[in-house]
């Protein structure tokens, strides 16, 4: 129960403030459909989880940390160059269509993962603690505590939130964080 426990604390801690949030809070305001992005939220950190703690020592094997790091770095543009492409859909389709925003959530959740101090701790504490089922619990626990307030109070607000500024937004933070990766500040 302790590996849980500290799995859980370590990643909410991790978890506030982080890019992660930030796609929470555009999701919501996006698709105004809390529970299919929380469960979404739930789905993606899980696999994404699981994969750092039970996969993290083999990948390393096959890439060197300089490498590992010039992935990051593009996908991590990537996801600003998608952050600057408008959504097709209208607003109706996004209050109404619950399944694209968990297929939605999932996938960009998964994505923005990669790399993300909360995916590195989920590493670390699989080497410290066991079983690894606690692990990975609590640390998809303490993502969902810190970014579970942040999709209710996006879905809420979502009309008075300015997507098109959000998408910027969104753009910057991922441009910056690619940059500080790029020249080793991260």
């Amino acid at each position: 129960m302790q590996a849980l426990l500290v799995s859980t604390l370590a990643v909410a801690i991790a978890e506030v403030g982080d890019k992660t949030q930030l796609l929470a809070l555009l999701l919501a305001a996006r698709f105004r459909r809390p529970v299919p992005i929380i469960a979404g939220i739930f789905v993606a950190t899980v696999l994404n989880h699981a994969a750092a703690a039970g996969l993290g020592a083999w990948v390393a094997q096959w890439f060197s940390p300089q490498t590992l790091r010039w992935l990051v770095v593009g996908s991590f543009v990537a996801v600003a160059i998608w952050a600057l492409i408008p959504d097709t859909l209208d607003d109706d389709d996004a209050k109404t269509d619950g399944r694209s925003a968990f297929i939605a959530t999932v996938i960009a959740f998964f994505l923005a993962e990669m790399g993300d101090k909360t995916q590195i701790a989920t590493v670390v504490l699989a080497a410290s603690w066991t079983p690894l089922w606690q692990v990975v619990m609590g640390t998809t626990i303490g993502m969902l505590l810190a970014n579970v307030p942040v999709v209710y109070l996006g879905a809420r607000f979502a009309k008075r939130l300015p997507l098109h500024l959000a998408r910027y937004v969104a753009a910057a933070v991922f441009a910056a964080l690619a940059l500080a990766i790029a020249l080793n500040w991260v």
